[in-house]
């Protein structure tokens, strides 16, 4: 059992005197001091000691994050834009959206949420394909805008893979389209030097240089 008397910055931070004196020891010097001193360029080290805090116990620790986290201010959106109300019943609620095989590690080697959620993600794809006969159904793990923005850089790389000789660099998108998926996909666009051009859907012209139409 680890020792009783040990406190929350040395349970967290660091590791304890008697593995400081093995890891210096293994590797040959006498302090952590010199360590710094052989490792570290004086010309970037701070020669000034930095000034900290006593450090808190757990139990005031956690008092003070309480605090801090009772200052938050929970307010709903009414922007819209995509964004709607939706009436979720409870038996889905706690059977699908709180259940713990979704966000509960399962593996050693990553111990994270995503596994669970990727398997929920197939449910209801596999859901989705029996509801409607389809033979394929998608379930993004991004948000509107972010996939949105993924789809246009993925049809861009696949269009220069095949022909790097083609100049389309246009993308035609609705302008029925949300803002912030907008704001989303000018920002990616600009890293890769692709055009965005907006018009509505009975405008829409294809040319040479368009290589994918977004539509809301």
């Amino acid at each position: 059992m680890a020792p009783t008397n040990r406190t929350f910055t040395d349970r967290h931070i660091g590791i304890q005197q008697k593995e400081v004196k093995d890891m210096l020891s293994t590797i040959g010097v006498d302090s952590l001091e010199q360590l710094i001193e052989e490792t570290i360029p004086a010309n970037i080290r701070i020669s000034d000691w930095i000034h900290q805090e006593e450090a808190l116990s757990e139990h005031e620790m956690l008092e003070y994050l309480n605090k801090v986290a009772e200052e938050n201010v929970l307010s709903k959106n009414y922007i819209g834009l995509g964004y709607h109300p939706t009436i979720t019943p409870s038996v889905i609620q706690r059977n699908i959206f709180e259940n713990p095989g979704w966000y509960t590690q399962y593996t050693p080697y990553q111990s994270e949420i995503s596994q669970g959620r990727l398997e929920a993600l197939l449910n209801y794809q596999t859901m989705v394909s029996d509801l409607t006969g389809l033979p394929i159904a998608n379930a993004s793990l991004l948000d509107e805008s972010t996939a949105a923005a993924e789809a246009m850089s993925m049809l861009y790389g696949v269009k220069r893979k095949k022909d790097r000789k083609s100049q389309a660099d246009t993308i035609i998108v609705s302008s029925a389209c949300l803002p912030q998926t907008l704001s989303v996909l000018q920002t990616r666009a600009e890293g890769l030097d692709i055009k965005i051009v907006g018009c509505d859907l009975d405008k829409i012209k294809l040319t040479e240089d368009v290589f994918a139409v977004l539509v809301q």
